[in-house]
């Protein structure tokens, strides 16, 4: 179907982090009747996300981190290879690409993390999974922090393309929400109120899919490009590719033509007329 095109990895990571973590709350509340885990705190009665993956729902834990973090991650590949090939803005500046790989390389980090947490359960492995988790979230957030760095330059040289900005504060967003969050858990997991920092881990969960699906914001415009195949990759012909194929948003260029190079003057008779500038030798 022509309308298909890489805006569904975002959505397919995005749906399936939500029906994981709501078979695993479901679950928990309806099926299990709000049962007392044995990785559980004495005193805890709201169960970590952890907690309900460690049961009898594990392989429904560790198959859906495999597949939102394999999708998410192709999102990111994807937003690179598009302003690579000019089908989305492209990078053209050194710092640009660098914030791009980083972007990449930490969202791989929250990706080991949030794959192995699934893995090493809480009931199992208490410090292993402890460690995989601040893997995950220092992971994805230094990931939207550079990424959030890298659209506000890609939007701050091309203002004519609101979606850079529009994806730039939902990623800002994001950034600051989740960075409360996580303050806000890690006191309460440290000061063990467990039950609040379970009620935190849920938030920072949800909050998560939103960022994942703000990656089809990202990526839907290649669909008005994908019939668009190029084999230059300067940085002056991605430029090029992405005018030729966006033509209403083409910076427009004052004409340099002989005629403005003239200058008008006003002849005995009150008529104008164009002459040419004097030429001198240097």
């Amino acid at each position: 179907m022509w309308f298909l095109s890489y805006w569904v990895f975002p959505l397919i990571s995005g749906l399936m982090w939500l029906s994981t973590l709501l078979g695993l709350l479901l679950y928990w509340i309806i099926d299990a009747h709000r049962i007392h885990y044995a990785s559980m705190g004495d005193t805890q009665t709201i169960a970590y996300i952890s907690d309900v993956g460690a049961s009898k729902l594990k392989p429904l834990f560790v198959t859906g981190c495999i597949v939102t973090t394999i999708f998410l991650d192709l999102s990111f590949g994807a937003d690179r290879l598009l302003r690579h090939q000019g089908r989305l803005v492209p990078n053209t500046s050194t710092g640009e690409k660098v914030l791009s790989g980083l972007t990449i390389f930490f969202a791989i980090v929250g990706t080991v993390g949030l794959t192995c947490l699934s893995g090493f359960d809480t009931l199992r492995y208490p410090k292993l999974h402890d460690i995989f988790l601040l893997l995950f979230i220092v992971g994805y957030l230094l990931s939207a922090i550079f990424i959030c760095w890298e659209y506000q330059r890609l939007g701050r040289k091309n203002r004519q393309h609101r979606v850079l900005r529009i994806s730039f504060w939902i990623k800002l967003v994001f950034v600051i929400i989740e960075l409360l969050l996580a303050i806000a858990f890690v006191a309460n997991n440290f000061t063990k109120r467990y039950n609040t920092a379970a009620i935190l881990e849920w938030t920072i969960a949800f909050v998560f899919s939103f960022y994942v699906f703000s990656f089809f914001v990202d990526l839907y415009p290649a669909v008005a490009t994908r019939n668009n195949r190029f084999s230059a990759n300067s940085e002056r012909q991605m430029e090029e590719t992405y005018y030729a194929t966006h033509p209403s948003v083409a910076p427009q260029h004052p004409r340099d033509t002989q005629d403005s190079q003239r200058t008008l003057t006003t002849n005995g008779h009150g008529q104008h007329h164009k002459s040419r500038p004097v030429q001198r030798d240097f």
